[in-house]
């Protein structure tokens, strides 16, 4: 009993719960307690299509299976090793909070949920777990412990950054090696660190330079040529990595991430136009996301036009590709061809489901934008002789309880960056217009 002790209670907001439906397993030994105003809040999002109406109902069924008399009194133990699950009803509020917030709303009931454990629990640490900074930042003027919902987050949000490895004063003779050959054994390189797999290199000599990816599989440095994808022409090496791993049929899954202009999503539907032989389909997703706090219902028009403006940059990325060709030419026309057969399709993330994703190039922009369940979720349902392509800028996240370091994108990129399957690049060079950079580091 006297470990006991050691342990913690931790309060769980909605939004933890809508954001990974398995959270009360994820705290070990530690109790956790679930205001019951949580609960009437998760009962309006378990209808719809949304993925945080799924997160809903599967906890709803997680919970139907555990539910007992004891949730309310005492708590239900989880399982071996694990914690407590404890349902609380409703607290009053303290004259601290009655002065501090005057609405009631289900944030400041279980602020009053956790004011009332903490105080009734003084030698034992209580936490509210919540996505919502605000909510923390309220919890922490009471006095009461607050934190973010931290299982899915990676640690270093900076290892997106070295994608590519710059080596200056490299040997000139392996630099001839590499071009000559198209390979040399990376041993020979004497380079001391171990790279990932399908890690790319600027190799700089005092003569010359070329580019690089290490193959993990053979265990030696391959030259990464500059090619051409449906018209579509790198301008700098990090354009040049990407279109290597997009049009690299062993690399099933690849993720670029950089910010707005560097040519992610143009260079990943290049890449998909130009193996439009090899698979059966091709599909161009984004999650919707409103701005402003501003629903699809504020928009005019039914629901193709509501979506319409969401799905706009897509279009306007197959419109700069389209252009590239005179329109008799075949490339031209091959487009129209597949838009009219529906092998290439341009659509909202959710209308995804149901579909078949065997033997497709499916590309899903603005992935910083989904949750790490949302991520594993689509990954999961890839079918033999699929490709996987996630784009987004880590630095525009529009969902309120995701981060640098919780949005599926990272998550993704994190857990899968040493699979020799996947190839990640960040592409930081700006290929729209100076105007475009300038604004996009300054503003």
């Amino acid at each position: 009993m006297a470990g006991r002790k050691l342990t913690k209670t931790f309060v769980l907001d909605t939004n933890v719960i809508l954001h990974d439906h398995n959270c009360i397993y994820q705290f070990k030994d530690n109790d956790i307690v679930i205001p019951l105003t949580v609960l009437e809040e998760l009962d309006k999002f378990k209808k719809g299509n949304d993925p945080i109406n799924f997160q809903a109902r599967e906890f709803v069924r997680i919970l139907d299976d555990i539910v007992g008399e004891k949730l309310f009194n005492g708590g239900i133990q989880l399982g071996t090793e694990l914690g407590k699950l404890i349902i609380a009803t409703g607290k009053p509020f303290s004259e601290t909070m009655k002065q501090s917030f005057k609405e009631d709303i289900p944030d400041h009931r279980i602020l009053a949920i956790a004011e009332h454990i903490t105080k009734e629990n003084p030698k034992r640490p209580t936490i509210l777990v919540s996505k919502d900074i605000n909510l923390r930042m309220k919890a922490k003027s009471l006095g009461i412990l607050a934190e973010d919902y931290e299982n899915d987050k990676i640690k270093d949000p900076q290892v997106f950054e070295k994608s590519i490895m710059e080596m200056e004063n490299f040997n000139d003779q392996l630099i001839d090696t590499l071009y000559n050959e198209g390979a040399f054994p990376y041993a020979e390189s004497g380079l001391k660190e171990q790279p990932i797999p399908n890690e790319f290199f600027i190799l700089k000599g005092n003569k010359s330079s070329v580019l690089g990816r290490y193959d993990s599989a053979t265990q030696r440095m391959v030259r990464v040529e500059k090619k051409v994808a449906y018209g579509i022409k790198p301008r700098n090496a990090e354009q040049t990595f990407s279109l290597n791993a997009l049009l690299n049929p062993d690399l099933k899954l690849v993720s670029l991430t950089g910010k707005a202009g560097t040519g992610k999503t143009l260079l990943a539907l290049a890449a998909a136009l130009e193996q439009h032989k090899l698979y059966e389909q091709i599909l161009l997703a984004r999650p919707i996301v409103a701005l402003s706090n501003r629903d699809l219902g504020y928009l005019p028009g039914d629901a193709t036009e509501k979506i319409s403006p969401y799905m706009q940059p897509l279009f306007d990325n197959l419109s700069v590709i389209k252009h590239a060709f005179n329109p008799r030419s075949q490339e031209y026309q091959k487009i129209d061809e597949l838009l009219k057969e529906e092998r290439l399709i341009i659509t909202p993330l959710a209308y995804i489901r149901g579909r078949s994703l065997s033997n497709s190039y499916f590309i899903v922009d603005e992935a910083q934008n989904l949750t790490p369940h949302e991520i594993k979720t689509i990954i999961t349902r890839a079918g033999e002789g699929t490709k996987m392509v996630f784009t987004g800028d880590l630095q525009q996240i529009d969902s309120p309880y995701l981060d640098m370091k919780s949005n599926g994108l990272a998550y993704m990129t994190d857990k899968m960056r040493k699979q020799e399957l996947f190839s990640h690049v960040n592409l930081v060079k700006g290929e729209r217009s100076y105007l475009a950079e300038l604004a996009s580091d300054l503003l």
